[in-house]
C-alpha cells in the first residue's frame, strides 16, 4: 500500500480485542501519503531513516527512535534516504486512516 509493505503480528483476526500490531517497511525513496489518523498510534524505527511529519511538524527517526501520533492527526511519512526503514507500528482495534481527497481506508490488520 502506497510503496510500503505491511506485515501484521497482532488484529483482531489473531484474537486481540484491543491493540493492533504490525511491522512497516518503507522503500527508500518513498513518498507517503498524508493522512488523518481516528486513533493514537506509535512507531518505533527499528531500522533506516524516515521523516515523520504529524500536524504539520517533520522529524528525522531513526532506529530506536519513537514517533507518537496523537488520535485525530494529520500524519505522513517519507523515505528519503538510500536504505529500507523498518518500524513496528502499534495501534488499537479499529484504526481509519482518512486522506486529503476525503476516502476513508480501515487497513485490514486493524479490523
Amino acid at each position: 500500500m502506497h510503496g510500503s509493505e505491511f506485515h501484521s503480528y497482532v488484529s483482531p483476526s489473531s484474537g486481540s480485542r484491543e491493540l493492533c500490531a504490525w511491522r512497516l517497511e518503507v522503500a527508500p525513496g518513498t513518498r507517503g501519503v498524508p493522512h488523518r489518523v481516528s486513533k493514537e498510534e506509535i512507531l518505533l524505527l527499528l531500522e533506516g531513516e524516515l521523516t515523520a511529519t504529524v500536524d504539520g511538524v517533520a522529524t528525522t527517526a531513526r532506529a530506536g527512535d519513537v514517533v507518537l501520533v496523537p488520535a485525530g492527526s494529520a500524519f505522513g511519512i517519507d523515505n528519503t534516504s538510500p536504505s529500507t526503514a523498518t518500524a513496528w507500528v502499534t495501534t488499537s482495534v479499529g484504526l481509519q486512516a482518512t486522506l486529503d481527497s476525503g476516502e476513508v481506508i480501515s487497513p485490514p490488520w486493524t479490523r
